[in-house]
């Protein structure tokens, strides 16, 4: 199985129409770190809020957040509330929560995306990086060999004032 990965292209049922390839497309390549379980790991950088560490989760329809960063956001004036969402979680319960839009995300560095909405989860959970934020970079591939996410229509503003370190706070979960 060489050249093993699995792609994922989200084209037209996002982007409203067929794809065409274009400059703009699979422009960012962010390496993944593999954390066991088939998980895997970006860093990232939220605006108001610094440098985060994102679990991809495709399977996911939105991008979440914690309590502990909503508050830290809504101080900065980088996050406004959309709706109530419920949700059904991976056991089966479900789950209303409040969905915010927040100004400016970047995934490992290259590729920022504004104005992208995160479901804001009770505690300290994890930050996911679920569909509501990438399918606003499709067609995307997730690649497993090498460990990385190849985005599309990043703005390729540079990164001069994200710093994208991850802190050893981020990868703790609430389970």
């Amino acid at each position: 199985m060489k050249n093993q990965f699995v792609a994922i292209l989200l084209a037209s049922a996002c982007m409203g129409g067929a794809a065409v390839a274009g400059a703009a497309e699979f422009n960012a390549t962010v390496p993944m770190k593999a954390k066991g379980a088939a998980t895997y790991y970006v860093p990232g950088h939220i605006d108001g809020l610094g440098p985060v560490e994102f679990m991809v989760d495709t399977g996911s329809g939105y991008m979440t957040i914690n309590e502990e960063a909503l508050r830290e956001l809504k101080r900065s004036n980088n996050a406004k509330y959309v709706r109530d969402l419920r949700g059904v979680l991976a056991n089966g319960s479900e789950l209303i929560v409040p969905v915010y839009r927040l100004t400016s995300v970047n995934i490992g560095g290259s590729c920022r995306i504004d104005d992208v909405e995160a479901a804001v989860f009770p505690g300290k959970t994890r930050f996911i990086l679920g569909l509501s934020a990438l399918q606003r970079t499709s067609p995307f591939i997730f690649s497993m060999k090498p460990a990385s996410l190849v985005l599309s229509h990043c703005s390729t503003e540079p990164a001069d004032r994200v710093a994208i370190t991850v802190p050893a706070a981020a990868t703790t979960a609430v389970e």
